[in-house]
């Protein structure tokens, strides 16, 4: 039985080849693969997608099938992260001396600055919770009012009956 369980592992031949030339070479990070093939194609208004696509089949050969999809995304995350600019469908890289990309909406006030050595007091987050102090007179309601003066009740008034009116035969 235990010659059995040591026959059933052994089931795969061992390679003679070292791992290292079995394993495909690694390919180097999309944002990488990205920015190599802006810089290499060097046009003045950028590269679009495809040509950015045609550049890295052309240089890397064991790309995923979804490499499309995955340059797409990566290449949105760029966009959106400040590592690209995208003008007119063509991605290139931003100027050095360019201010960060500004967020949406309004600017926040600018805070006035602080004297050295003053720091802000920490406050917890939330509603301050209730003094508890003895020597404070207790909150006492304020007394409801008795039925109204006039004797009518509260609300819309009730629908008037229509009168019966009784034949009268004669």
């Amino acid at each position: 039985m235990v010659m059995a369980a040591e026959e059933q592992l052994d089931i795969y031949p061992q390679s003679s080849a070292p791992e290292s030339e079995l394993a495909p070479p690694a390919l180097p990070q999309y944002p990488e693969m990205i920015l190599t093939a802006i810089e290499e194609l060097n046009e003045k208004n950028g590269s679009n997608k495809s040509e950015i696509s045609k550049y890295i089949e052309s240089r890397y050969r064991n790309l995923p099938p979804a490499h499309v999809k995955l340059l797409t995304r990566h290449l949105n995350g760029m966009k959106s992260a400040g590592q690209l600019l995208c003008i007119k469908n063509n991605y290139l890289k931003p100027d050095p001396n360019s201010p960060p990309p500004r967020g949406r909406g309004r600017p926040s006030k600018p805070k006035a600055p602080l004297p050295p050595g003053a720091v802000l007091p920490s406050r917890p987050r939330g509603r301050p919770p209730k003094s508890h102090d003895t020597s404070e007179p207790p909150h006492v309601p304020k007394p409801k009012p008795a039925s109204s003066v006039t004797g009518k009740k509260r609300g819309r008034p009730p629908k008037a009956k229509p009168a019966v009116l009784e034949s009268v035969e004669a």
